[in-house]
C-alpha cells in the first residue's frame, strides 16, 4: 500500500462534497475514478494528493501521515512525490518545452544540466525530441499534453495524479494519451490515480472506483 485515504470529508459551505470515503492505493497499480460530475472525484483526487485541504479524515502515504505534516515539508515532498497532469496542460507560454518540463527539477534545486538531460530524456520517451524549443503556442495539444506528461515525470514520482488528462483531446490524441499511461505503468512501475469520464481509459485500469454523491458506490 503506496496511499491511503480515512474517512475523508470535504465541504464548501453547506454543500458536502465527499462525505468520509476511506481507500487504498497499492504501488504500481493503476486506478481509475470514475462517476458522474458533481459526483466529488476531483476534489477527491486533490485531497488525496495534498493540493486541497481536508475538513476531517487523514491521507497516509506509505505510512506518513501528509495531513499532519508541516506546510514546508508537504510541499517539498509533494514535488519530490507526486506528479500532477490536468485536463489543460497549464504550461507556461513563455517557457519552451524543455524549460516547463525542467520546472519541478529546478523547483528541487537540481542543476540546471542535470535538469535539461532529464528534460531531454523525456521528450525523447515522449516522441518530442524535435520540440524541446518549441513554445506551447507551436505544439498541438496531444503534444501540450505529452510536455505536461513529460513534466509531471520529471522527479520521478512514486505516484502521478492525473486529473480527466484526455477531457480536452479529439479521440485520437486521447488514445495516444491511454496507451501512453499503461506503457509508463509498464515501464516505470509507475502508480497512477487518474480521474476520467473516458471509458477506454478507465477499461485500461488495474482497478475502477466509481463515485457518486460523494460517497464511493
Amino acid at each position: 500500500m503506496i496511499l491511503k485515504g480515512i474517512n475523508l470529508k470535504k465541504a464548501y459551505g453547506n454543500l458536502e462534497v465527499v462525505k468520509g470515503v476511506s481507500l487504498e492505493i497499492s504501488e504500481a497499480e493503476m486506478v481509475a475514478i470514475i462517476g458522474p460530475s458533481g459526483a466529488g472525484k476531483s476534489t477527491l483526487l486533490h485531497m488525496l494528493s495534498t493540493l486541497d485541504s481536508i475538513d476531517s479524515g487523514e491521507v497516509l502515504y506509505k505510512g506518513i501521515s501528509l495531513t499532519s505534516l508541516p506546510t514546508k515539508e508537504l510541499n517539498v515532498l509533494r514535488n519530490k512525490t507526486f506528479g500532477f497532469i490536468f485536463q489543460f496542460h497549464h504550461l507556461l507560454p513563455e517557457f519552451s518545452a524543455i524549460e516547463n518540463i525542467c520546472i519541478p527539477a529546478w523547483i528541487a534545486q537540481q542543476s540546471k544540466k542535470q535538469s535539461n538531460l532529464r528534460a531531454m530524456e523525456l521528450l525523447e520517451r515522449m516522441g518530442l525530441s524535435g520540440r524541446a524549443d518549441h513554445k506551447p503556442s507551436e505544439l498541438s495539444g496531444g503534444e501540450q499534453q505529452r510536455v505536461a506528461i513529460a513534466r509531471a515525470l520529471m522527479n520521478k514520482p512514486s505516484i502521478i495524479f492525473a486529473d480527466e488528462p484526455t477531457g480536452n483531446l479529439d479521440s485520437a490524441n486521447a488514445e495516444q494519451i491511454n496507451n501512453l499511461f499503461v506503457e509508463l505503468k509498464k515501464e516505470l512501475n509507475q502508480t497512477f490515480v487518474i480521474v476520467t469520464h473516458n471509458d477506454k481509459l478507465a477499461k485500461l485500469a488495474d482497478r475502477i472506483i466509481s463515485m457518486k454523491d460523494g460517497v464511493l458506490v
